[in-house]
């Protein structure tokens, strides 16, 4: 009998929408610039639950909509959002200047962060966090696309690595997840 009444006092698991990869040897830390031109790394944000995308700005598609489910994400969870920093990385440091990324992520949430470094460093940092980038050859006006890959990288108030959000689930996952992290 006390078996089975000492399983009911044990703490439940949380249940992410996200992969939950706690304990990754990867995505551990950065480098990075803001687009108010002050260098940040993730112990700048200890205390907060920070969610990390790689995209670019002139994306047609998955960077808007990931950044749009986020701001989405940030109405949702009302008061807690001030708990919450989302870092915009891009993979495209040559058009994704600081006077780029000051313009573009206001759009989507005043508190959000566009962040670069050098195309150099981009791809060192892009290689510890296991995110493919390839920029594709131009067209005949100079313009191109970058294909990259699509996940969100969650950490918790301590700043360790707790949750790859794939892309496309939505606002009400991303706010569920958030939501858990910030009561554990």
């Amino acid at each position: 009998m006390a078996l089975v009444f000492s399983g009911c006092s044990q703490k439940q698991a949380p249940h992410y929408q996200a992969t939950d990869i706690t304990g990754a040897d990867y995505a551990r830390d950065f480098r990075l610039t803001d687009q108010t031109g002050k260098v940040r790394t993730l112990a700048d944000f200890r205390g907060k639950v920070v969610a990390i995308f790689f995209g670019y700005t002139h994306c047609p598609d998955v960077c808007p909509t990931t950044l749009s489910d986020f701001a989405m994400a940030m109405k949702l969870l009302g008061k807690d959002a001030a708990r919450v920093q989302v870092i915009f990385v891009t993979v495209d440091p040559q058009r994704d200047t600081r006077s780029v990324l000051a313009q573009y992520m206001p759009a989507f949430n005043p508190g959000f962060l566009g962040m670069y470094a050098s195309p150099e460093e981009t791809a060192v940092l892009a290689k510890s966090f296991k995110v493919f980038y390839q920029k594709q050859p131009p067209d005949a006006r100079g313009n191109y696309t970058v294909d990259h890959s699509a996940g969100t990288y969650i950490y918790d108030t301590q700043g360790r690595l707790r949750l790859y959000m794939p892309y496309g689930e939505g606002p009400h996952a991303i706010a569920h997840d958030i939501s858990l992290l910030l009561r554990n």
